[in-house]
C-alpha cells in the first residue's frame, strides 16, 4: 500500500517540482483592474496514471452477497488465458479468497467480478463499480465496458471454448425453427 501512494505522489508532485525550476523571480503586485487570468491547469500523463493503475490493487471489499444460483454460475466459468481478435488477450483466475469471485486483467486494465444470472444461460460476471461485463458462451467470450457501450476485447476464446467452437461446426446445432423429423 505504501508503494501504490508513494507512486501517486511522485506521479502528482512531478508536474510542481518542474514548475519551481523554472518560475521566474516574483515581480510586486502591480495594481490593475485587469481581469487574473487563472493558471493552467495540469493533467496527470497517460503514463503516470498507467503506472499508477497498474500497482493499484484491485478493491477487495464489497457488499455484495452470492446466492446458491451464483455459485452454481461461478462453477461453470471458463478461467485462464483467453486469446482474443486483434492480439488482445484477457485472463480470467478465481479469487481465492472469495469463493465466486473473479479477476478479469487485460491491456492494463483490472476488473473483479461476481456471477450475474442470465435468463438466457450465458455466463456474465459483472464489476458494477467499474462498469464492466465479461459475457461468457460457450464458443467464445467479451469483455464490455457497460458505462462507455464498448467492447473492451472481443471474440476472445480458452482452450475449451476452441475445442468447443469446432465441435460446433462438426455437429452444428438444429436450427431454432426446425420440426423433430428435420423439416422446417
Amino acid at each position: 500500500m505504501k508503494k501504490i501512494a508513494l507512486i501517486a505522489a511522485l506521479a502528482l508532485a512531478l508536474p510542481f517540482g518542474a514548475m519551481a525550476q523554472t518560475a521566474a523571480p516574483a515581480k510586486p503586485a502591480a495594481k490593475s483592474t485587469e481581469a487574473k487570468k487563472a493558471p493552467p491547469k495540469r493533467q496527470v500523463t497517460r503514463k503516470a496514471a498507467k503506472a499508477v493503475e497498474e500497482v493499484t490493487p484491485i478493491a477487495d471489499e464489497t457488499n455484495i452477497v452470492l446466492t446458491d444460483a451464483d455459485l452454481a454460475v461461478a462453477q461453470r466459468v471458463s478461467i485462464g488465458k483467453a486469446q482474443c481478435e486483434l492480439g488482445a488477450d484477457v485472463t480470467v483466475t478465481p479469487d481465492e479468497k472469495k469463493p465466486g469471485f473473479f479477476n478479469i486483467t487485460t491491456k492494463g486494465q483490472k476488473f473483479r467480478m461476481h456471477p450475474v444470472e442470465s435468463r438466457t444461460g450465458a455466463i456474465r460476471l459483472e464489476d458494477p463499480r467499474a462498469g464492466a461485463m465479461w459475457l461468457q458462451l460457450g464458443n467464445k467470450s467479451m469483455l464490455m465496458n457497460q458505462k462507455a457501450g464498448l467492447r473492451i476485447a472481443d471474440e476472445c476464446q480458452t482452450d475449451a471454448q476452441v475445442a468447443f467452437a469446432a465441435e460446433m461446426k462438426k455437429n452444428p446445432p438444429k436450427a431454432l425453427f426446425e420440426g423433430a423429423d428435420g423439416s422446417k
